[in-house]
């Protein structure tokens, strides 16, 4: 097959002035790919017998669509502008009739927007915490959840905004952090309850009622208490990880326990309509429920270190294993050859 790669490199933003913004974090960009993982997919593609090409993403994207006939998308940009940009490439794939992997555009859209996901996923009876969005910090007034709190920028990835001190212990640390992610991030901000026990991330591929677990990884704090982990993004970053986290692949945990947690990852795969492939966030609260906290339809794949290349290999895959099932799924779904 000829394929396209549709995908939005941090080089691409840098070189443009208006992002990041000058008064803005410094995670705007988190979201976005680098020219490794590009070269890595291509790699596997190429070494499977298809023929490759660079179609990057944005208007670039739906020009060079236009102009090449490729036969399947394999989709990994994220987009840039709105809360729907993880849905910009399906929805021009779809306006023009080329197949795409991963999720249509409507899940791309429903899932980045955090509230809109947990609604879905509730309303077919997936656990969830109890959440409110602020808009403005008159808002805060409104909210009567329990203390504490998590407060997340509302559609954002890659934990964006997720820092260690987004657990809040009080009115006065939530007027505060919530304030910052208003102003840092100009969209509203998801406060909910926050979920003390264990933390999981599971890999779901497939679709429908073929849809199945890859597996689970535990994330465990090494030097603090569970109840007052948050997995951040200094965690994400510290070239020490291992000294603060453990994955565990899987989790040294009673079967029965890991199976809860997978099957609220999998309940809220099949609700948001998921395809090919998503890895979902579960957390226990502290009486050890499993809820499901959001879903990425659109997960890193960068080789080593995003956390669905780390639960592929720790369960004995290889990253071209990993890239050549996402394929795998959407051939199969499509019937292509």
């Amino acid at each position: 097959m000829h394929i396209g790669i549709a995908f939005d490199l941090k080089a691409d933003f840098l070189a443009k002035s208006a992002v990041p913004r000058v008064d803005g974090p410094d995670d705007l960009l988190e979201e976005y790919d680098s020219d490794a993982t590009v070269a890595a997919i291509e790699r596997v593609l190429t070494a499977r017998g298809h023929r490759v090409t660079r179609l990057g993403g944005g208007r670039r994207f739906a020009e060079n669509l236009l102009r090449e006939r490729v036969d399947l998308v394999f989709n990994i940009a994220e987009g840039h502008g709105s809360r729907s940009r993880e849905a910009h490439v399906p929805a021009v794939c779809e306006m023009l009739g080329v197949p795409c992997t991963h999720s249509d555009p409507l899940t791309m859209a429903v899932t980045l927007d955090k509230a809109m996901a947990k609604r879905v996923v509730a309303s077919c009876g997936v656990p969830t915490p109890e959440f409110v969005v602020v808009e403005r910090l008159e808002d805060l007034a409104r909210i009567a959840l329990p203390f504490p709190l998590f407060a997340k920028p509302l559609f954002e990835g890659s934990s964006m905004g997720i820092r260690r001190r987004s657990r809040i212990g009080d009115r006065a640390e939530l007027e505060e952090r919530v304030g910052q992610l208003l102003g840092d991030y100009r969209e509203p901000v998801l406060v909910e309850e926050f979920c003390g026990g264990a933390e999981f991330t599971v890999g779901v591929r497939g679709q429908g009622a073929s849809a199945r677990t890859i597996g689970t990884m535990e994330v465990e704090p090494l030097l603090v208490p569970r109840e007052q982990f948050v997995y951040s993004l200094e965690v994400k970053r510290n070239p020490n990880w291992a000294d603060e986290i453990a994955y565990r692949v899987p989790p040294q945990r009673p079967r029965e326990e890991v199976e809860r947690v997978e099957k609220v990852a999998l309940d809220a795969y099949r609700a948001l309509g998921c395809r090919d492939v998503s890895r979902i966030d579960v957390r226990c609260d502290a009486r050890g429920t499993p809820k499901f906290i959001e879903c990425n339809p659109l997960p890193g794949v960068a080789p080593g270190w995003s956390d669905l290349s780390i639960l592929w290999d720790r369960l004995g895959g290889n990253y071209d294993t990993m890239i050549g099932a996402i394929l795998d799924e959407a051939c199969a779904r499509l019937k292509l050859a």
